[in-house]
């Protein structure tokens, strides 16, 4: 009898343990693209309005959850690993989003005392996909960070090799997805 309580105890700990490795997993900070699935075909007027790319160039609409507790600040890529022949190339850079924010909306503008990083045209901005024709569909890696310093800590005009390098040891959480393009 006690053998059997025993065991029963055990097997009770270690349900108790299962299920809050469970709720851990559940509370881990997530990106998301509403209404888009992560590896899934963007529609066309993400794409680039310029060079014939097809476009209107609506900025994807991006919301995370459950962001760490010390979080400070937020920051946003775009960015397309196969794009100039496998160089890679910047999309989308902004960052010193203010910690309350959870969402960007699709097109809309960005968070106030946000700010832009250059993007692939020199300019700060979203600027959409647009792959060569013919070629098989672009990746685009949308990266979100959670950070540990202030919104307006960080200057302006950083390049994504900047802002990567200000981010280190600042990082508290990230979260990425894949969207494709082609045309």
């Amino acid at each position: 009898m006690c053998r059997a309580k025993r065991l029963l105890r055990v097997a009770a700990i270690g349900a108790g343990c299962f299920l809050s490795v469970a709720a851990v997993a559940d509370e881990r900070f997530t990106l998301t693209s509403p209404g888009l699935a992560d590896n899934a075909t963007l529609d066309s007027r993400h794409a680039a309005s310029a060079q014939d790319c097809g476009g209107k160039n609506v900025s994807l609409p991006l919301a995370w959850s459950n962001a760490p507790t010390d979080t400070k600040s937020f920051a946003v890529t775009i960015y397309d690993p196969d794009g100039a022949r496998g160089l890679g190339i910047v999309h989308w850079i902004l960052y010193g989003i203010p910690a309350t924010t959870t969402a960007l909306a699709e097109g809309g503008p960005p968070p106030a005392g946000s700010i832009g990083g250059i993007n692939r045209t020199g300019k700060d901005g979203y600027y959409g996909p647009c792959p060569p024709h013919g070629d098989a569909p672009h990746h685009y890696v949308v990266q979100a960070y959670a950070l540990d310093i202030a919104a307006n800590a960080l200057p302006s005009a950083l390049n994504r090799d900047a802002l990567i390098a200000a981010m280190k040891g600042h990082v508290l959480a990230a979260s990425s997805m894949v969207v494709r393009y082609g045309r």
